[in-house]
């Protein structure tokens, strides 16, 4: 069996030595290991993969017993995560991780798609897929959003993938599921905040255009950026062609995001995230 451990501790003499030393007295080899110390707070991170037949249980109280007080410790069987995808009209970003999905390329099991309206079933359902359409007309943000908890939490999904859903969410739904929303934001970040990114980038006269995928927090795309990709420009460009551009951008960028998240990739230390690649 193949685990994925991520230990978070004050920086510190032996870290390494002593982790490495839980694998050695267990029996589990070595597949990999990345570290890093965040300078200037002195934090260490470390992201392992090892083999062999310990229980994660015991692999993680021997950690947390050697290792710092403080320690953050987590062991993930490496496995297809369990999610669920948000959507509202637009296919592209949606229609990628439905094929990808298809192909066996996503690492995970999308449980279903959940939509505020029903322009995206017919896509949805040709692979197979359970959609659900919570229409938001009429109801307010907060009543809209439990209706759509309701459909959520029956999947216990890992991860939600916000593939262009275009509504803002409040901070409790943001609350409910920490540091497990990963959105696909249409501009390079942290420039051209918020609606119509490309007319604004248009309007400033920007030579490349971009995409950002982020983890979700109450503060409107600025969570913890997980990856970016940007593409060159010209003065020709109206709005609508870096629309049309950018979402070649967009779904390879959500894509990318998603199988280093999925691959238990990405730490996060308050807002910025520490990539193991």
């Amino acid at each position: 069996m193949r685990r994925i451990i991520l230990v978070e501790a004050p920086d510190a003499v032996g870290l390494v030595y002593k982790t490495t030393g839980v694998f050695f007295d267990l029996a589990l080899n070595i597949v990999s290991t990345d570290e890093f110390v965040e300078p200037k707070e002195k934090r260490f991170f470390m992201r392992a993969e090892v083999v062999g037949e310990a229980d994660n249980q015991t692999l993680t109280d021997l950690l947390k017993q050697r290792l710092p007080e403080e320690a953050v410790v987590r062991v993930e069987t490496k496995r297809p995560k369990n999610i669920v995808i948000m959507a509202t009209k637009e296919s592209h970003c949606l229609g990628d991780l439905l094929i990808r999905h298809y192909a066996g390329e996503l690492n995970a099991n999308i449980l279903g798609v959940i939509a505020n309206h029903e322009t995206l079933r017919p896509l949805v359902e040709k692979f197979e897929i359970p959609f659900t359409c919570v229409p938001h007309e009429g109801l307010s943000r907060l009543d809209h959003e439990a209706l759509v908890r309701k459909e959520i939490d029956p999947y216990e999904p890992e991860y939600i993938v916000l593939a262009k859903y275009m509504r803002v969410l409040s901070p409790e739904f943001v609350a409910a599921y920490p540091r497990r929303l990963v959105n696909i934001h249409h501009s390079f970040l942290p420039a051209f905040i918020g609606a119509n990114p490309y007319r604004q980038a248009w309007q400033r006269g920007v030579k490349v255009i971009g995409a950002t995928s982020h983890l979700v927090t109450d503060d409107l795309d600025a969570g913890p950026i997980i990856a970016q990709q940007v593409l060159p420009v010209t003065h020709s460009h109206s709005a609508r062609d870096m629309a049309m551009a950018g979402r070649d951008v967009e779904k390879i960028t959500l894509a990318t995001a998603l199988k280093l998240v999925f691959e238990d990739r990405v730490m996060v230390h308050k807002n910025r995230t520490i990539i193991f690649e």
